[in-house]
């Protein structure tokens, strides 16, 4: 059977058991959405199963669907690791890393490091995916990349880990704020004020989170998003107040950054999956960054 098996479908079936809906998926893949239907429909002709419920609305998968998602999204890890394998050997020099890292971090601490590694390394292809960090784990543990920079505090034991990045998480606000004559800021002061906050899945986001729902305050969330700049530019404007990394509003002159009491850190580890051969292009990414510490600490 395995022999008579679609890669492709099979990459389409775990699309679909991953977004959960058909729309979704179709729209992912950049296909139309009766294509995906007839593709998955010949994968159950070639399993001989039934994969998709179509007639619950509660699952989408059949419990041999489920089988057969983890199983493909094993292959399918399996078979892009010997196509970078294949790639890495025809040219020592080449190969794509396929690596998760959060808008923030993209934006504030990679443009010169990427920058310089493409200029060492010109024919390493880079594939970034922007992602939160729980996000980019999972994505780490299905074989979808190879490198992702994620939450150091929170360890799987699938993964291995090498710290990077250790930065304070501040209140940011316009100067204006009454609150930025404030020496610090306390979890439960912040909360109590109208918000600009990153959407769930970000740590910056779930500290406050947590906080809140232990302590039964209520957030006045003004604004969700992950774009920085917009971001940023709302807090100038006194829409709410946010949590950032202390690095980001340096150069801010219209802003202020108050650090919150206790103290809230943020580490941010390089983490790779135990099982995962690494490619020589991920090698050699994985040990520049480790050696640019220096510059993004």
């Amino acid at each position: 059977m395995l022999s008579h098996l679609n890669l492709k479908r099979l990459e389409y079936f775990c699309q679909l058991a991953m977004l959960g809906n058909f729309t979704r998926a179709a729209h992912k893949i950049g296909i139309a959405q009766p294509a995906l239907t007839i593709a998955i429909q010949k994968l159950e002709q070639e399993v001989g199963l039934k994969l998709i419920n179509r007639t619950e609305k509660n699952s989408l998968l059949t419990a041999e669907g489920e089988v057969l998602h983890k199983i493909a999204t094993q292959l399918l890890s399996h078979v892009k690791q010997v196509e970078l394998e294949l790639e890495g050997l025809k040219n020592l020099e080449g190969g794509t890393i396929r690596f998760g890292v959060s808008a923030m971090m993209g934006s504030y601490y990679f443009p010169q490091v990427l920058t310089a590694f493409k200029q060492k390394h010109p024919k390493i292809k880079i594939h970034l995916v922007d992602q939160g960090t729980a996000a980019l784990e999972k994505m780490l543990l299905n074989g979808e990349l190879d490198l992702a920079l994620v939450r150091g505090d929170l360890e799987n034991s699938q993964l291995r880990y090498t710290e990077l990045i250790h930065e304070e998480i501040v209140a940011g606000m316009a100067n204006s704020n009454p609150l930025a004559l404030e020496q610090t800021l306390s979890l439960g002061q912040f909360c109590q004020q109208p918000l600009v906050l990153f959407h769930e899945g970000y740590f910056l986001r779930e500290v406050i989170s947590q906080y809140s729902k232990k302590h039964h305050i209520p957030l006045d969330i003004r604004i969700e998003t992950n774009l920085i700049e917009l971001q940023k530019s709302l807090v100038r404007n006194e829409v709410g107040i946010t949590t950032c990394l202390s690095r980001i509003l340096q150069n801010e002159p219209h802003m202020t950054a108050i650090p919150f009491a206790p103290k809230i850190e943020f580490k941010l580890s390089l983490a790779w999956k135990k099982n995962h051969n690494l490619s020589k292009a991920s090698k050699a990414f994985m040990t520049y960054l480790s050696s640019m510490v220096d510059c993004m600490a």
